[in-house]
């Protein structure tokens, strides 16, 4: 028997493990659930794109690390994976037709089997489902046979399609606003996702964009004069001002999560970042700085409680010290011995304030109610939109400090520390202080969202300052990249605001981190938007600026 290429073997090695991830998308009920959530409207729905991609993406990852001249018989190959690829989707139809699987996974339902065969019959939608994924495989070969240039630019098109169809009502929602602009968003969508047309003509526009401008990206680009680069940055200034009148009051309360948590990404960017002191423990000077608030503002705990604004210098101030008193018996402390250490600081915050024994100071477990809002004369900071303002106010006075720190001394003594910490402390950083100012910096800046936070809510309580809420802080500094201060922006609008834009994936918000998470570690580890020393770390420029979309990183 004639032994399979290599090409063939390793398709179809990595179209079986695609097919078993989209059996866990199935299984897990993600399929079903998103079944009625279409793209195009009456052509492809959310759940047929779970259990179809994975399949494809398999089959491209995999053809593409063959080299050009080892590709023969791709299309062919591509073909025969996707069909494989299919087999674990079929055999749970198999047993499902025989067995009754739902004793051990609730989610293989009769719908979730009506999905599978596209409402055709176990028969014929076995077929189907071989046929339709083969196609699939298909168009991975298929566009691998395409050049680099074009073939980035269909699938920048394809993730365009995906993204706006997916996020239909919340497009309209924002686009109802903008007067005689509206008809032209409300004539691509349907009903449900966009319609056939507004899809091509979407598909096209982006294609053709993405292609012009790798056409751009090729040529030597002239580094922004500063006129442009201020024009640039009163752009964008204009835009952040002008947000919460063009998005609305619904939109307004995610900006706000979103800049809470943009507060204290920088902080912990300091920490984490500049610094590199893994801290785990950094909700508790989020919880001091609102607790802090909380106790001298309000008149439950206060005979004579203080306003907002004479309330905020204390809360800044315990915040650093609380900072330096962590850094103190840590300072010896590297890697994980100083991840679990501080992670135990967070835990005991957390409990003190929950204690019957501090309860009359801090409320316990009923918290602190009656806290006082920002009042600017008789104006009163109450709303959406006017406590978006503070954020703002409170973010560009922190990114301006983090930047001015990037590169002053003690900025250089960080990532000197950082770097190594050993060699720094013999080139004669003083790495006692060199720590403590780092600590200091970012329980200060999370200080400052705990007081937003808690003037916002006029109460806090203590299940609002979990061990989770460090660990979003800190996967959004990975993801937008470590050290990077729009990293920290990016990092937040993905992790924080994206989930409250699609509250219907809200049920599988932990199993899309993961799997954002582990796919950033694989094929972009220096974050989406990386510092330039961090690329260079990781050799990004090697990539160059004609690879591939979906390339993996050169770290693989």
């Amino acid at each position: 028997m004639t032994r399979l290429s290599p090409l063939f073997r390793e398709t179809m090695r990595s179209a079986l493990i695609g097919g078993a991830a989209a059996l866990l998308l199935a299984l897990v009920g993600m399929v079903e659930s998103f079944r009625e959530r279409f793209i195009i409207s009456g052509w492809f729905n959310v759940g047929q794109v779970l259990f179809l991609v994975p399949i494809w993406y398999a089959i491209y990852t995999t053809l593409r690390r063959f080299p050009e001249e080892n590709r023969k018989n791709t299309l062919l190959a591509a073909f025969v994976g996707g069909a494989v690829g299919s087999f674990p989707l079929v055999l749970l139809l198999l047993l499902g037709s025989v067995i009754n699987l739902r004793a051990m996974f609730v989610n293989a339902s009769p719908m979730l089997y009506r999905i599978l065969t596209f409402n055709q019959g176990l028969g014929l939608g076995i077929f189907l489902l071989i046929f339709v994924a083969a196609l699939f495989g298909l168009t991975a070969g298929a566009m691998l046979q395409l050049p680099q240039r074009w073939r980035r630019a269909l699938i920048q098109g394809l993730i365009w399609v995906f993204v706006v169809g997916l996020m239909r009502d919340l497009i309209l929602t924002v686009t109802n606003r903008w007067g005689p602009l509206a008809p032209i968003f409300r004539s691509i969508f349907a009903t449900n996702g966009l319609t056939p047309v507004g899809g091509i003509l979407l598909f096209l526009i982006i294609t053709g964009l993405s292609y012009r401008r790798q056409q751009k990206n090729a040529s030597p680009k002239k580094p922004l004069d500063s006129k442009a680069r201020w024009i640039v940055l009163a752009g964008v200034a204009l835009v952040f001002i002008f947000l919460p009148q063009i998005l609305g009051l619904y939109f307004s309360e995610i900006l706000d999560n979103v800049m809470m948590y943009i507060l204290m990404g920088l902080g912990l960017n300091i920490v984490v970042g500049y610094a590199g002191l893994l801290d785990l423990g950094y909700v508790a000077f989020f919880a001091i700085g609102a607790y802090t608030t909380g106790v001298l503002t309000s008149p439950e705990l206060n005979a004579q409680p203080l306003t907002y604004w004479q309330a905020l210098p204390f809360a800044m101030l315990i915040s650093m010290i609380s900072g330096v008193i962590l850094g103190l018996p840590v300072l010896k402390l590297r890697g994980d011995y100083l991840a679990i250490v501080t992670l135990g600081f967070g835990e005991i915050v957390r409990l003190l304030v929950l204690s019957d024994w501090l309860r009359p100071w801090l409320g316990g477990t009923q918290g602190i109610q009656l806290i006082a809002q920002p009042q600017i004369g008789n104006l009163v900071l109450k709303s959406q939109v006017q406590l978006y303002y503070l954020f703002l106010v409170g973010v560009a006075t922190v990114v301006f400090i983090a930047w001015r720190l990037k590169d002053s001394h003690i900025g250089r003594s960080w990532m000197a520390l950082r770097e190594d910490e050993d060699v720094a402390r013999a080139m004669g950083i003083n790495h006692v202080t060199t720590k403590l100012l780092a600590f200091a910096t970012g329980a200060l800046f999370s200080g400052i969202a705990g007081t937003i936070f808690a003037a916002k809510l006029t109460s806090v309580y203590p299940h609002s300052m979990n061990f989770l809420v460090s660990i979003n802080v800190l996967a959004l500094i990975i993801l937008g990249g470590m050290g990077s201060i729009p990293g920290v922006f990016v990092g937040a609008l993905v992790l924080i605001g994206a989930p409250e834009l699609l509250r219907e994936f809200a049920e599988y918000r932990y199993l899309v981190y993961g799997a954002l998470l582990v796919a950033m570690m694989i094929y972009r580890p220096e974050g989406l938007w990386p510092e330039a020393r961090r690329r260079l770390e990781l050799h990004e420029e090697e990539e160059g600026p004609a690879t591939d979309a979906l390339s993996p990183s050169p770290t693989e």
